[in-house]
């Protein structure tokens, strides 16, 4: 009697389940990473506008200067309100107030007092010595206002992501406080 010599090694089925497995798990990691630098590039962006009102706050406490701030759909800029001209001017010879504008797929939405603001797509003009105001002209006006005194607008301000529609928000009250929440707060 002949005996059959017997084989070893895996089938193909058993092949491709292991394959599928590894490029399941593969996927849900790259998924992860990804969720994951995109809540930390609008989490970074979120503390360092955070930190510049703060900054700027305190430097109009102490030094009696208001300040302004306007937003544009994914950039924004301070600016400090002259009192001699009465007329709202960019920050002068301060780099750390300069015109930010946020990483790619990055935008932010506003909300003034429960009312969502329009956003533009560039900074609006602050004034111009040549031309006359007239009477249907508006005169510029910064989105918030930081006073001397420390107090500021009320806002609520969603850094976003349109892609994944990731958010994250920054809410700041009338004495300047700023406190972070999350996309189911709002």
């Amino acid at each position: 009697m002949r005996t059959r010599p017997q084989q070893s090694g895996f089938t193909l089925i058993e092949i491709l389940v292991t394959v599928t497995i590894i490029g399941i798990i593969i996927g849900v990691a790259v998924l992860s990473m990804n969720v994951r630098s995109d809540d930390e590039a609008l989490d970074t962006e979120r503390r360092r506008l955070a930190s510049l009102i703060e900054t700027i706050q305190n430097e109009g406490m102490l030094q009696g200067r208001e300040f302004g701030i306007e937003f544009m759909i994914s950039a924004y800029r301070f600016v400090e309100f002259d009192p001699l001209s009465r007329q709202w001017a960019e920050v002068p010879g301060d780099e750390l107030y300069r015109l930010r504008e946020l990483p790619e797929g990055l935008e932010f939405e506003l909300y003034v007092e429960e009312r969502r603001v329009e956003l533009d797509d560039d900074p609006r003009k602050l004034t111009d010595p040549d031309e006359k105001m007239s009477s249907t002209a508006t005169a510029y006006a910064p989105h918030l206002f930081v006073f001397a005194s420390g107090e500021s607008t009320v806002y609520e301000l969603h850094v976003w992501r349109p892609m994944t529609d990731a958010r994250l928000v920054m809410r700041g009250d009338i004495l300047g406080q700023i406190e972070f929440g999350e996309n189911d707060e709002t």
